[in-house]
């Protein structure tokens, strides 16, 4: 069975866009809402950047809305879905941004309270990006020994461990070898009311 195709990015700022416009959300109130500039969400609904997961979480927070339905994961509500390994639907960044690249682990469940991913850490990355978004995360290091900053923490994360935090404080993971490194990411965040 063959992978599903990579979302198409340029789709993401459309959907962003369309949301926040059903919402009635300026582009200012909604960088208010995120605390990214206007200028950086303006390059997001146009296709000129391309955001982290993070960053789509809190897109997705301030417009009531959830990652899954921001990369298009469309499904009509359910109490169960099965993923089959073929069936995966994959994004890679490897733009001078972001190099890294997931694979979606539960696009056919609609209005997910939790975001599973399979993320890919590459070797020698050419930017160190913090992340902080609302919410926690728990990462499950898959293949790879991965270094781990959280705060003023820095932690090797070995195939087979697990952590779990608190994904409010800056973090950030890169391969600590030579070898990628694979984790099954689960990301937790409240939702807007």
């Amino acid at each position: 069975m063959k992978q599903k195709p990579a979302f198409v990015e340029s789709e993401i700022g459309k959907r962003i866009k369309s949301a926040r416009s059903n919402k009635r959300i300026t582009l200012e109130s909604l960088a208010l809402m995120t605390g990214f500039t206007k200028g950086y969400l303006s390059k997001v609904e146009k296709s000129q950047k391309a955001p982290p997961v993070s960053t789509l979480g809190k897109i997705a927070r301030a417009l009531g809305a959830t990652i899954s339905s921001l990369l298009g994961e469309e499904s009509p509500a359910t109490s169960i879905c099965l993923v089959k390994k073929g069936e995966r639907v994959s994004i890679t960044r490897d733009d001078t941004n972001f190099e890294y690249s997931y694979e979606s682990m539960a696009h056919k469940f609609a209005n997910k309270m939790m975001e599973p991913f399979i993320l890919t850490l590459p070797v020698h990355p050419k930017k160190r990006t913090p992340y902080q978004h609302e919410g926690q995360e728990i990462l499950f290091v898959l293949e790879g020994t991965m270094k781990f900053l959280h705060g003023t923490e820095e932690l090797i994360v070995e195939e087979g461990d697990c952590i779990y935090f608190d994904s409010g404080i800056p973090h950030f993971g890169e391969s600590a070898g030579d070898k990628v490194v694979k984790c099954f990411m689960v990301i937790f965040s409240p939702r807007s009311q």
